[in-house]
């Protein structure tokens, strides 16, 4: 039963880093004819290095973007295109300087601004975020970047790969992302019962009327500022051809755990800059879209067979923003959603409470370095307490929820694997009779596990919970 490894997998991490550094080095002398002088790795899911380096006389700085664990093979040089692309038709982005091999990044200008947040649940479960005056501004000026990247012809992209067939229909503009992600993540079964629903009802609520498309950011909202002014927009890697109104909707999907301000006003500045009236409606059939590919992104930080990466992030963001996602749904088509949950008295396992404790215990003394860093630790042991609470509740959650599938398919499951493929089988049928009593139990279903998670009531200060803003009604 006992794997010794000594001290095998320690000294690979370290003689990894000492070559992703001599890389560094390297490129930093050949391509950039500077001296490294300071290497500081930046706390994100992806690898990344702010460099400082002196070259004539004077000290500047670079990012190294390293690419995700979970990433595909070319979705890094994708990001690197767009970016080039954009640069070219006078888009505000950092200029890029190369590619690297060793390590595999691309290279661009370092960008001095204020501390910014690197746009994680669990980082503003701890440090919610907050929105200056200065950067309210600085927000509305986005708007105005935002409203030149729809503008850059569609054209200009279509020498890259992934956007060489732009979108053609309406169904094609509204669905050809998330039917993307969805396949990608039944393929490797991250696909379950609550998202697989979410796809059914993209692909029968499609806005027939929206058969313009367009270049969009696809995650939009991401700069970086000082004071008022935008100095560079960032964050390319699901850039795409689609509906404007894709972008528009990432607003309301990161606010507030990433403080977006008012997010109506930005809208409004929106139309004034482009001349177009937000189509709200459409605002709000794109949340829907844009939350469900990002829950079923949020599956694959939990492979744990990708050497570092984020687990528990990718679990909190699942449950958030699944839950979400029917929201969104809930607003557009009147439905109203119980919040009115409570979690039973826990309901101690022995075993796992003792060793998932001692485990958290044991973390907590591990030494931190340069390779293992002290954020990297408070991950790592996030994991078994998230863990400590799934076996307390875990009984409870799926109790619940086998009861509520039961009540909609007619079936008598005693267990929520045999829910689910009942459950499955009802959303392939894709009858929309059923829409509002799937979206109450699969809001409940995902409440549910969200209080498992946080080991709380529903609970308005905890971002974990935060509701979806409302856009319509006035």
């Amino acid at each position: 039963m006992e794997k010794h490894t000594d001290l095998t997998e320690e000294l690979d991490q370290d003689a990894l880093e000492a070559q992703q550094m001599e890389g560094i080095r390297d490129w930093v002398s050949k391509n950039l004819d500077g001296e490294v002088l300071e290497i500081t790795r930046l706390e994100r899911w992806r690898p990344q290095w702010k460099v400082s380096y002196s070259a004539d006389g004077k000290t500047k700085a670079v990012l190294f973007r390293g690419n995700r664990s979970i990433a595909g093979k070319q979705d890094l040089k994708f990001e690197m295109e767009v970016m080039q692309s954009l640069e070219a038709n006078g888009i505000k982005v950092p200029h890029i300087h190369g590619w690297v091999d060793s390590p595999k990044a691309f290279v661009m200008d370092w960008i001095d601004t204020e501390d910014r947040a690197p746009g994680m649940l669990h980082t503003a479960i701890d440090n919610p975020s907050t929105m200056s005056d200065e950067r309210w501004q600085a927000m509305l000026h986005y708007m105005d970047h935002l409203a030149k990247i729809h503008a850059v012809p569609v054209s200009e992209f279509t020498h890259i790969r992934r956007l060489s067939h732009p979108p053609q229909t309406a169904t094609e503009i509204a669905l050809h992302t998330t039917e993307r992600m969805h396949s990608v993540g039944t393929q490797v079964g991250n696909v379950d019962a609550p998202l697989a629903f979410l796809q059914c009802w993209l692909r029968r609520n499609v806005p027939e009327h929206r058969t313009k498309a367009s270049f969009i950011a696809g995650d939009a909202g991401q700069f970086m500022s000082a004071g008022t002014d935008v100095l560079a927009l960032l964050d390319f890697e699901i850039a795409n051809i689609g509906d404007t109104h894709w972008d528009l909707a990432c607003f309301r999907g990161r606010h507030p755990y990433e403080n977006m301000g008012d997010i109506p006003a930005l809208y409004r500045r929106y139309a004034e800059i482009t001349g177009t009236e937000v189509d709200l409606p459409v605002v709000g059939y794109h949340t829907v879209a844009f939350l469900q590919l990002s829950a079923i992104g949020a599956t694959f930080f939990m492979n744990p067979n990708a050497k570092g990466g984020n687990w528990i992030e990718g679990v909190l963001e699942y449950a958030s923003i699944t839950r979400r996602a029917y929201e969104a749904i809930a607003e557009l088509q009147g439905i109203t959603l119980d919040y009115d949950l409570h979690l039973p008295e826990p309901a101690i396992k022995r075993w796992e409470d003792s060793g998932l404790q001692k485990l958290m215990v044991d973390i907590e003394q591990l030494q931190t370095s340069s390779t293992f860093q002290p954020w990297e630790r408070d991950l790592l042991h996030a994991i078994p307490d998230f863990l400590l609470n799934h076996a307390r509740y875990r009984d409870w959650f799926e109790k619940e929820t086998v009861v509520d599938i039961n009540q909609l398919t007619g079936q008598s499951c005693t267990d929520l694997a045999a829910a689910d493929e009942a459950a499955l089988e009802v959303i392939a049928a894709n009858d929309s009779a059923h829409d509002e009593v799937w979206v109450r139990i699969m809001h409940r279903r995902i409440l549910r596990f969200s209080m498992v998670i946080a080991g709380t009531d529903p609970d308005d200060e905890n971002p974990l919970f935060y509701k979806l803003d409302p856009i319509l009604g006035g």
